[in-house]
């Protein structure tokens, strides 16, 4: 079958693989699309970060090349004997891999293990592909409300879902999100339907800000050409009372800190290629709590927030339409994928990749 495969930063080919085989308690989903991810612009740019290059990931036992992709859906189409699954039925997959033996998979925390990882970064397939095989656990339902094509969405808009429950919203709250691309458009939308009242968004690109506007964005600041601190502050008397930062950089980790209100929460959802230098005070001065967050729950709870997502997909809560900027096929993927979401001028959000 087709997939597309990381060799190394900068090189990312599209050739045959040979399909895996389907255990007892697992099942085939054959892709209907799959998003491009920040997380694979990374990798290809400046990795290899989560890949495995050197040694076997001690989970999947893969080692590059491994195929891409970890946001994805598709149709059921091989059950496995224990599997109680049924073909034809449409799915997201949750890409979570975990080891089941360490101390946080014993609490039932999968996604933080501490060999885990995600299914197209980590190896064990991927959802640049014809096709997957994957514990049935990770195969969660989609409605018919739902399009197997957003279905690829569920995975992004879930990780917005999870960082939003984690940041400890209440409803009237106010909030700034730094940064409008995909997790960050999905931040906006999950605190909006958490009931956050006004809703910043700092966004230098012109057509981001306007997407954070149909989000739910209350108000959008292009940071090149007004101060998003000075600005946010004297919109909600002193800050707000919860930021997200969702760019990945050193300036809007320090202006979503410098943002909160006193005792205010800032949430990093980013994941960053080089390290950030902080000005600690900016924290104990004014009580604010930082904290972090991965993904969301996998493992044998793969459904707990991914159902969840789900149905604020079918009934609007969750909006497709602000996210998917393009759909194209695999062959296309550098070319029409990841070129132009590296690409600073680009006005591309996310980009569904159909085998």
């Amino acid at each position: 079958m087709r997939a597309a495969t990381y060799h190394g930063q900068q090189d990312i080919r599209v050739e045959d693989i040979t399909p895996g085989d389907v255990g007892p308690n697992e099942v085939r989903v054959d892709i209907s699309a799959g998003g491009i991810c920040g997380s694979d612009l990374h990798e290809y740019a400046a990795g290899p970060i989560f890949i495995p290059s050197d040694d076997p990931h001690p989970v999947t036992g893969d080692v590059a090349p491994v195929t891409m992709g970890h946001e994805f859906a598709g149709t059921i189409s091989e059950v496995g004997d224990k599997a109680e699954m049924t073909e034809g039925q449409p799915v997201a997959v949750n890409p979570v891999v975990w080891c089941g033996d360490c101390r946080y998979c014993t609490a039932g925390k999968y996604h933080l293990c501490e060999s885990g990882g995600f299914i197209g970064l980590s190896g064990g397939g991927g959802g640049f592909a014809e096709s997957v095989v994957v514990n049935a656990v990770q195969a969660i339902p989609l409605p018919e409300d739902v399009s197997v094509e957003h279905g690829a969405l569920v995975e992004p808009l879930t990780v917005a879902l999870h960082a939003v429950r984690g940041s400890g919203i209440q409803a009237g709250d106010s909030v700034a999100v730094f940064g409008s691309g995909p997790i960050g458009l999905g931040v906006i939308q999950a605190a909006r339907a958490a009931g956050a009242t006004d809703i910043i968004a700092s966004e230098p690109r012109d057509a981001r800000r306007d997407r954070a506007a149909e989000s739910g964005a209350t108000m959008t600041i292009d940071p090149m050409e007004r101060d998003p601190v000075e600005t946010t502050s004297a919109a909600t008397n002193g800050g707000v009372d919860v930021a997200f930062e969702a760019a990945g950089i050193a300036t809007t980790v320090a202006q979503a800190i410098q943002s909160t209100k006193h005792q205010g929460g800032v949430t990093i959802v980013s994941i960053f290629e080089e390290g950030v230098d902080m000005q600690l005070n900016d924290i104990v001065l004014g009580e604010r709590s930082l904290t972090g967050t991965l993904g969301y729950e996998g493992g044998p709870r793969s459904a707990r927030e991914f159902r969840p997502t789900i149905q604020m997909l079918a009934d609007g809560r969750f909006d497709p339409g602000p996210l998917v900027t393009d759909q194209i096929d695999l062959d296309e993927i550098i070319q029409s994928g990841f070129d132009p979401l590296l690409d600073s001028e680009s006005d591309q959000v996310k980009i569904l990749v159909e085998p």
